[in-house]
């Protein structure tokens, strides 16, 4: 499979990453002279690499070239009849200035499939405006159900809207290629930042649409009707613990020697406990305060309950399970060094997936050039006289 990949910062590349693990050639055009803005994100950049770019962008060939130069638009054609599918992450309104919709390039290729990801999607009356995943939280209501009752809106710690989207627009992407190789028939597919947090409300939208429900912060994480389920406090740290079934409020209060809280009536039931969280979530704090973290790990995993700690980001790279699911691993680089990364999780078979760095600044250009479109040097000369390439050696 072969993806031209316009692309850059980070909803697309993660994206197509998933892909490129896989095995899938992702062809990343780079638009000269300064490529994707992902390569200039702080705080670790040395020139045109940075680790942001490299944790996005592992196992792709990057191609520097002005795809609105005349002469850059013949080598995108020549690119696009040699590939599965085109795959941006632009404004909505872009890929038809472009002319990157399947209207577009169905005369190049009737078979490529055109993947657009943007913020709002390429319809609607914000189809035209800068959509980024902060922006997206706010609006589609997530910022309003995270964090404390008594605090700001909050964002989500890592950007679940942008890396949510990526996955969402490689299932697009293989939807679309199986589809037009089974058919003969490409097409459009329309992904967006809003489309997928509006669609990951899920039950909440489905208890707001029907019933009127107003969603509320509830403290320390709390679910939302699941009591108890959520963060406490221990002696010593934190830790997640809980469970969606009435088995484990019985083995937690069989780990705790409290069998008088699952004799308790105003505990009997979920609905029972949803109505006395308040007062259920106090009794959990003072025994919960009584023992440390590892202790309380130790004593309700025995005890068949679910739990786990509330980990920093180091401590969750190293803990027992990642690594037995070789989750971390280094790709080496000529800059950076050996980089830290951590792998898809998309999986199929027992095939080891590629765990190649990320390519340089335009890395590629002459072997996609000559290799797969099969230009000559006085072709590829006649190209950076132009302007459409930058001059060989330069990014």
């Amino acid at each position: 499979m072969r993806i031209v990949a316009i692309e850059q910062y980070g909803a697309g590349p993660y994206g197509s990453m998933h892909l490129a693990d896989l095995g899938a050639d992702v062809i990343k055009i780079e638009q000269p002279p300064t490529g994707d803005v992902g390569r200039y994100v702080p705080p670790y950049r040395y020139g045109t690499d940075s680790l942001f770019f490299e944790s996005l962008n592992r196992n792709k060939r990057s191609v520097s070239l002005d795809i609105a130069h005349p002469l850059g638009r013949g080598v995108l054609e020549d690119l696009v009849a040699r590939s599965d599918a085109v795959f941006y992450n632009l404004r909505g309104d872009v890929p038809a200035k472009l002319g990157l919709r399947y209207a577009d390039l169905k005369g190049v290729n009737p078979r490529v499939v055109c993947c657009s990801l943007s913020g709002y999607g390429t319809t609607g009356p914000r189809a035209a405006e800068p959509g980024f995943d902060y922006m997206v939280q706010g609006l589609a209501g997530w910022m309003s159900v995270t964090g404390e009752p008594d605090g700001p809106p909050t964002k989500t710690g890592m950007s679940a809207v942008d890396f949510a989207t990526g996955l969402a627009a490689a299932l697009s992407l293989m939807i679309g290629i199986h589809a037009a190789r089974r058919d003969g028939v490409g097409g459009d597919a329309d992904v967006a930042l809003l489309d997928t947090a509006v669609s990951m409300l899920n039950y909440l939208a489905t208890w707001t649409l029907t019933r009127g429900h107003v969603p509320e912060r509830i403290p320390r994480s709390g679910h939302p009707t699941i009591v108890p389920f959520g963060n406490f406090p221990t002696g010593d740290g934190w830790i997640v613990a809980g469970g969606s079934k009435e088995k484990f409020w019985v083995r937690m209060t069989e780990a705790m020697r409290r069998p008088d809280l699952a004799a308790d009536p105003r505990f009997a039931t979920f609905d029972d406990r949803l109505r006395h969280r308040d007062a259920l979530i106090a009794l959990l704090d003072a025994e919960f305060a009584r023992r440390g973290t590892a202790e309380w790990l130790e004593l309700l995993t025995r005890h068949g309950v679910p739990c786990a700690p509330v980990n920093d980001v180091a401590a969750a790279l190293t803990d027992p399970q990642v690594t037995a699911r070789d989750l971390v691993f280094d790709t080496p680089h000529p800059t950076l060094g050996p980089v830290g990364q951590v792998a898809s999780p998309v999986r199929f078979g027992a095939a080891a997936p590629r765990r190649d760095r990320g390519p340089a600044l335009g890395e590629h250009t002459r072997e996609v050039l000559v290799d797969l479109l099969g230009y000559t040097d006085d072709h590829i000369a006649g190209l950076v006289r132009a302007g459409a390439i930058p001059t060989e050696g330069q990014p």
